[in-house]
């Protein structure tokens, strides 16, 4: 699977609230199924053993179904595992991270609302620039809010894929592609399901929105 078919589809992200242990790898490998291109493995605990296990074993689902992992914000850890990293504002230096982990690998970097911030994190590497959130979000209420005329002139302006997150559901998503988003990023829009098989049917009904007529 090249880079290139992985950027461009639904993208997962993992909560360590919203996801217990118990529930993880099932839910992660039901969204899998669905249709799933990028997982981000996002846990801010300082729990060293279980992030290094979780993140192995998600790797390991990951290359089963054709996807690639991203680790949010430990540039040890996806080094370790020789698989992508997403990077915040505040989390350290792009650059120094595509340095690290070759021209290969997909390095993502969030944008808030701000197309200053994109253009920077392009220049330093950046694979995907990430912009939000569209709306309501219980993981980040408080971030800038992000608006469809912002996707359009980011769309008109980078050649770079451009991820969608916050906020977002099946009904909100179709317009978000259609003003450019490449990537829609989702966490409880596919987690907060009673089972793995619901994760399934909303993540295929997710990647059903990026098919081409």
């Amino acid at each position: 699977m090249n880079e290139t078919s992985l950027l461009r589809g639904l993208y997962a992200i993992t909560d360590s609230q919203l996801l217990a242990e118990g529930r993880l790898l099932p839910y992660v490998e039901a969204a899998l199924r669905g249709g799933v291109r990028l997982l981000q493995y996002r846990d801010k605990s300082g729990d060293e053993a279980r992030r290094q296990r979780e993140a192995q074993a998600l790797a390991e689902l990951c290359a089963r179904h054709g996807a690639a992992l991203i680790i949010n914000d430990d540039l040890e850890l996806a080094a370790h595992l020789g698989v992508g990293l997403h990077l915040g504002q505040e989390d350290g230096s792009l650059a120094i991270a595509r340095e690290r982990l070759g021209p290969q690998a997909i390095i993502g970097a969030t944008c808030h609302a701000q197309l200053t911030l994109a253009e920077r994190a392009i220049e330093d590497g950046a694979s995907y620039v990430a912009f939000g959130r569209f709306f309501n979000s219980n993981t980040k209420p408080g971030a800038p809010a992000a608006d469809d005329a912002l996707l359009q002139q980011a769309r008109a302006r980078f050649r770079q894929p451009i991820v969608a997150i916050g906020g977002i559901t099946l009904d909100t998503a179709p317009r978000l592609i259609a003003q450019g988003a490449d990537l829609i990023a989702v966490i409880h829009a596919l987690f907060a399901a009673d089972s793995a098989a619901e994760v399934e049917q909303r993540a295929q009904a997710f990647s059903r929105l990026f098919a081409t007529p």
